[in-house]
């Protein structure tokens, strides 16, 4: 199966992460997808908005932890290179949109999936979501902007606190705290999500490219330090024994 789904129609492109058996955690294959769909989308110049969304229970759980474990040590860095690399492309990417994105929600969002939500205009997340960060615990450095964007979004003591003591963000919370734009129950995500596709369907494009381009947040440097740190711990000894601890859990 494919590991994304794009489809476009009525200038509205949906874009779907398709690997639930896996949570859509990320993987080469699935970032290489996607920004392959992104740039699809960018050359469309029918496009009004983009949905964000994924299949299954969950919307990601960020990097597949046993897809790193799974790479012999000594090779590490290069994987972990091409994978946070790919990631921070495709949010840059979706930063970069002259059009509205709009993430659907749902289930865990962890790891550096979270980027993907930072990189979202609005966003509607189910009750029964969360956001959790888990680097501490797996003893990898943080990627997906946790660093780069979110202090900027939420304070740097609340990010703070949310990183080192690996606490989880209810849906609520992230409503409370402006990391999404709406809360609200599965049977009436997708009519919300409609309902805001047809508002922005009634306003100028360029003016809402240029308040995008205007409110877009100059992260690119922020992501590439967190890649270099990344770098520096994939390969460690507690990354190492992190990540065995964090794939044995509950055995």
């Amino acid at each position: 199966m494919p590991t994304t789904l794009l489809d476009i129609a009525d200038g509205v492109a949906r874009l779907t992460l398709n690997r639930p058996e896996r949570h859509n955690s990320l993987v080469p294959s699935l970032l290489d997808s996607m920004n392959a769909d992104l740039d699809r989308i960018a050359g469309h110049r029918e496009i009004r908005a983009v949905v964000l969304q994924a299949s299954g229970r969950s919307f990601s759980t960020g990097g597949d932890v046993a897809g790193f474990h799974a790479v012999p040590r000594g090779q590490r860095r290069a994987y972990a290179e091409g994978l946070v690399g790919s990631l921070n492309r495709t949010i840059l990417a979706l930063l970069r949109l002259p059009v509205p994105v709009i993430g659907r929600i749902q289930g865990a969002v962890t790891g550096g999936s979270l980027g993907l939500l930072l990189a979202c205009d609005l966003a509607a997340i189910t009750p029964q979501a969360f956001i959790q960060p888990y680097y501490a615990q797996v003893g990898f450095s943080p990627d997906g902007g946790w660093t780069a964007m979110l202090p900027a979004r939420i304070g740097a003591q609340r990010a703070r606190e949310i990183q080192l003591l690996n606490q989880r963000v209810s849906a609520q919370e992230a409503l409370q705290l402006g990391l999404v734009t709406t809360c609200i129950e599965t049977d009436t995500l997708d009519a919300t999500i409609e309902g805001w596709l047809e508002k922005l369907k009634t306003m100028q494009p360029a003016s809402l490219a240029s308040t995008k381009a205007l409110l877009a947040a100059d992260c690119a440097a922020g992501l590439e330090a967190e890649l270099r740190s990344f770098l520096e711990l994939i390969d460690s000894d507690e990354a190492e024994a992190g990540m065995t601890r964090f794939l044995n859990r509950g055995i």
